[in-house]
């Protein structure tokens, strides 16, 4: 598998894609298959990335924190610990997000998937035209201020929600 960090050109949204191969996104992306999960936008490239270099397999770990040990100028004592880039998260952020994504999936449950016809079905229901109903889909930053200034209630959803069609 391969990591990209993606970007859409509407909303400049930044997601990351997980991909079989280069090759994979690449015929992904010119089917339209790859979809901004905050906006919906189809035009999707990629974002400018880090390499993720990892150690030399030949290398012990306990080689790579002698070698930091003796190189490190900042190092005040030989007890170093490995580095990492990942960000730890408290406990209770933890649970509130736990919570917050189920909660998310009861309501979209309940809700039915429109993509890219929402800004047309919300407006449908407001206005009467179909029955009320639970939907949830995709609109641009234009669509969402339309849809507010006429007075059709929505809201973002606060998690990014992975479209049908895209899903395994």
């Amino acid at each position: 598998m391969i990591v990209f960090d993606l970007i859409c050109r509407d909303g400049g949204h930044e997601f990351e894609g997980w991909f079989g191969s280069s090759r994979d996104y690449e015929e992904q992306q010119q089917k339209g298959l790859i979809d901004c999960p905050t906006c919906g936008c189809g035009v999707i490239e990629k974002a400018v990335m880090a390499p993720n270099i990892g150690i030399k397999t030949n290398q012990r770990s306990s080689d790579i924190t002698n070698s930091a040990q003796q190189t490190d100028p900042f190092s005040s004592t030989g007890d170093t610990q490995p580095i990492q880039n990942a960000v730890q998260v408290p406990a209770e952020y933890k649970e509130l997000m736990d919570k917050l994504a189920e909660t998310q999936a009861k309501m979209l449950d309940k809700s039915k998937w429109v993509g890219a016809g929402f800004p047309e079905e919300a407006r449908a229901i407001h206005y009467g035209e179909k029955d009320a109903s639970p939907i949830h889909g995709t609109a641009s930053a234009e669509d969402v201020a339309e849809l507010e200034d006429e007075g059709v209630e929505i809201m973002p959803l606060p998690l990014p929600v992975t479209p049908p069609k895209s899903q395994n």
